[in-house]
């Protein structure tokens, strides 16, 4: 009773006074679900009689959803920070032996206990800012034996919490040190067959690739993508985050479910998606990690219709990042319009829904 509650975002709640709050609000809830929310002027004389808990005038909303982590790895990688304060690049950390290799190095060598353990507290950070669903994330294994413990060790943790885990196999997400200079024979060689492998056992929902000059080009990922759509799953593509190499485009040819990072995304990649009915995840975290300058394209999104999540992309290296509030309140000055934006009214506004049977996503309140 007497709670500020948030049902759903709109186009009208967008632009309309209040941001689609309801104030004074009392929900009624009968066998465990929410049967009836609205003005407690309004309460049904049928519910009146029901026990009543004070909400004190709390903003109660839909559950969250945290649409792109990495929450399994071993190690971390503090010492980056310090080379990224010191100037380094997001490149040249990578190519110092850095980034996303480093954290393989440390991946490999911990078992799942070791990998279940650590990221337990991630996960437990998330759930207390109302996260109930959360997209898992491979790719810091880069083998077979590892991404599949990586995958085991997120379904394992739905097993472990009141949440929901989904994952995507992220095989492709940077070249390892056995197979430098040989990007394709380590997608040939090692992606591909791991895929295989992972949905042999049930272990992926989805499949995500990194398509950048230090990752791989869109002819590799396509490679994948055509053993993703053999195999009836969905994908997504990190794409257009340090420069534009079209991968946006090309995801957007195989009806791909959204496209993250972009902020190197020009028009005519906004318009693919757009076309597509593809998703924007925008990821506030790492921007600020790396002291990006480019920022999204927020407004060309706007005017394409394509929808927008915010996530924190949660990882050892580029975004450090747990927390889904404050992942919002990051998004809002990376808006040019931010006056059209509060914390309830985020760019926050689309849920993926990858694994529905349609495998397309939808509009929804909150992410």
């Amino acid at each position: 009773m007497s709670a500020q509650v948030f049902t759903q975002l709109t186009a009208a709640t967008l632009v309309g006074e209040g941001y689609g709050l309801t104030g004074g609000a009392a929900i009624a809830v009968e066998a465990g679900r929410i049967t009836w929310v609205g003005p407690e002027a309004t309460l049904p004389v049928a519910l009146a009689d029901l026990p009543q808990t004070p909400l004190g005038h709390r903003l109660v909303t839909p559950a969250l959803i945290d649409c792109h982590t990495h929450l399994v790895f071993g190690g971390d990688r503090a010492v980056e920070f310090e080379m990224r304060l010191n100037g380094a690049s997001y490149e040249e950390v990578a190519r110092a032996g850095g980034g996303i290799v480093s954290t393989v190095r440390a991946t490999r060598a911990a078992d799942e206990a070791a990998l279940l353990a650590s990221a337990l507290p991630r996960l437990d950070a998330l759930i207390r800012e109302g996260v109930t669903t959360v997209e898992v994330k491979s790719g810091y294994g880069l083998d077979q034996e590892t991404e599949l413990r990586m995958l085991r060790v997120a379904r394992k943790l739905a097993e472990q919490r009141p949440v929901t885990v989904k994952t995507s196999f992220l095989g492709a997400h940077a070249v390892p040190a056995e197979y430098a200079g040989r990007a394709d024979a380590y997608i040939d060689e090692v992606c591909i067959p791991a895929l295989r492998a992972a949905h042999a056992e049930g272990l992926v929902d989805a499949v995500d690739a990194f398509c950048e000059g230090i990752a791989f080009q869109p002819e590799q990922v396509a490679r994948v993508f055509d053993v993703a759509r053999e195999l009836g799953l969905p994908v997504k593509l990190h794409a257009e985050q340090l420069s534009n190499l079209g991968g946006t485009k090309m995801a957007a040819g195989y009806g791909a479910l959204s496209a993250d990072h972009i902020e190197y995304l020009d028009e005519e990649g906004v318009a693919a998606m757009g076309d597509k009915g593809m998703v924007a995840v925008i990821l506030p975290g790492a921007f600020y990690t790396l002291r990006e300058t480019q920022a999204p394209p927020i407004d060309l999104l706007r005017k394409h219709g394509v929808a927008m999540a915010v996530s924190t992309d949660a990882n050892p290296g580029s975004s450090p990042l747990t927390s889904v509030l404050l992942a919002m309140n990051m998004s809002c000055p990376l808006d040019s319009t931010v006056q059209r934006i509060s914390p309830l009214a985020w760019p926050v506004t689309a849920v993926i829904d990858p694994w529905r049977s349609s495998h397309r996503p939808r509009a929804a309140a909150s992410q």
